[in-house]
């Protein structure tokens, strides 16, 4: 768990590991050892309980006793178990290093609310029905535990783990526990809008839609009322570096803002600004919605067609349309390779097959150096992407002279329609 938090969830960092320095009112220490504690972006601390094989009964209950005595720790008491933690394994670091380290891991401001509503996580071999009907029923009180099943296989003369996520299912947290999630009191609301924000920052990162360098405007929305909209873009006016920001894929800190060049998370960033302007501190902002993509810079590697499709869209809208989409291209690379000789088709048709995005696949293309027949996808207009490059960098030839020698005939410099794949073709090549 320690070397691989990802198991955990996404964008863990773990405070300490086998933790037992608690005490009692009395100041008698408890013998109850925490198998390991960690802090998500969003704020919260995630309490782990680890079992070798088939979990107890009343594991769930050792797990509540966990966070219930994590729910008083505050950031100084963190700070100093992550110190100790580090000592143990031969790192030694001052206790203001790990203090900042804490608050630079969390995705907004430092929320004690959000400390004291844990995530539990039980890790098992297996779980008894005592422990998932009462699981069941806890997650739909508003109480986060996932239960985690491991496997351990032996392939040839080496271990292998696998870890699967039993409960709760994607389809039991959407239309289950949002619900009560959504009537929870301010500090679920909090996480809600850090949750959202985060999901669509992993969500872009993972389909590889916005290539590094992007550029983004600001345009307040999400948790500003219209006068502070108004104030905020008065505030911009005075220094046009203040509306502006580049994108770069990172999940935790994607923006890089103009105005001084230091990286931020959206709704870092959009928090940043508002208390710059209103001296207030925000409250539920969610920062994807205040930037949208500034199609008049187009990236090198993209087609401009499709690029500026993407105007006035923000990046919660741009997560939303991608939902699903991630880096795995083996699905292109099997079509690519059976686009026959004499045919093309676009960015656009492919991307619709694979479940993609025609920037994407475009930036793919372009930067792949292995991918078959390239020279066969071209823009909706039938043109060479302008960021079209060969996988062989000593090709000096043009792709349509290429075309046009395997029968694609052009009619001022745009494939004619005829050569080009209709859908149902390609979805045919792809399932062949």
């Amino acid at each position: 768990m320690i070397d691989n938090p990802q198991v955990l969830g996404e964008s863990v960092l773990v405070i300490t590991a086998e933790f037992d320095r608690w005490a009692d009112t009395d100041g008698v220490p408890a013998r109850d050892r925490l198998d390991v504690l960690g802090l998500d972006a969003t704020g919260r601390l995630v309490v782990v309980e680890l079992k070798r094989g088939t979990a107890d009964r009343d594991v769930h209950l050792q797990a509540i006793t966990y966070a219930a005595l994590v729910s008083r720790f505050d950031l100084d008491t963190l700070a100093q178990a992550h110190r100790d933690f580090l000592t143990g394994r031969g790192q030694a670091v001052a206790l203001d290093v790990c203090r900042q380290r804490l608050l630079d891991h969390v995705d907004g401001d430092w929320s004690p609310e959000l400390l004291q509503r844990s995530r539990q996580v039980i890790i098992a071999a297996g779980f008894p029905k005592q422990v998932t009907h009462t699981v069941v029923w806890l997650s739909e009180m508003n109480l986060d535990i996932d239960l985690v099943q491991v496997g351990l296989w032996k392939v040839e003369g080496h271990l292998v783990v696998g870890f699967t996520k039993v409960y709760p299912t994607p389809e039991v947290e959407m239309f289950t526990l949002a619900p009560a999630r959504v009537e929870a009191k301010v500090a679920a609301q909090k996480l809600e809008e850090r949750s959202r924000a985060r999901n669509a920052a992993h969500v872009l990162v993972g389909a590889s839609l916005l290539p590094d360098g992007t550029r983004l405007r600001l345009t307040p929305r999400h948790g500003a009322p219209q006068s502070i909209r108004e104030a905020i873009l008065a505030w911009v006016s005075e220094d046009d570096s203040r509306a502006t920001a580049a994108w770069n894929n990172s999940t935790a800190k994607p923006l890089t803002w103009d105005a001084d060049g230091r990286t931020y998370s959206p709704t870092g960033l959009a928090n940043h600004i508002f208390r710059n302007v209103t001296d207030r501190t925000p409250d539920g902002i969610q920062g994807t919605t205040w930037w949208d993509v500034d199609t008049e810079h187009v990236p090198e590697t993209v087609d401009p067609g499709e690029w500026a499709a993407l105007a006035g869209a923000s990046l919660a809208d741009l997560a939303k349309q991608l939902s699903g989409v991630r880096k795995d291209w083996t699905s292109l690379h099997t079509l690519l390779s059976a686009i026959p000789s004499g045919r093309w088709t676009t960015y656009g048709d492919v991307a619709s097959v694979i479940d993609s995005h025609a920037v994407p696949v475009g930036i793919h293309l372009a930067t792949c150096g292995q991918c078959p027949n390239a020279w066969r996808v071209l823009t909706a207009a039938g043109r060479v992407s302008a960021g079209f490059q060969w996988t062989d960098p000593t090709r000096t030839d043009k792709p349509t002279d290429v075309l046009t020698a395997e029968g694609v005939r052009f009619d001022g410099g745009a494939a004619v329609p005829e050569a080009r794949l209709p859908m149902e073709a390609l979805q045919r090549l792809l399932s062949s």
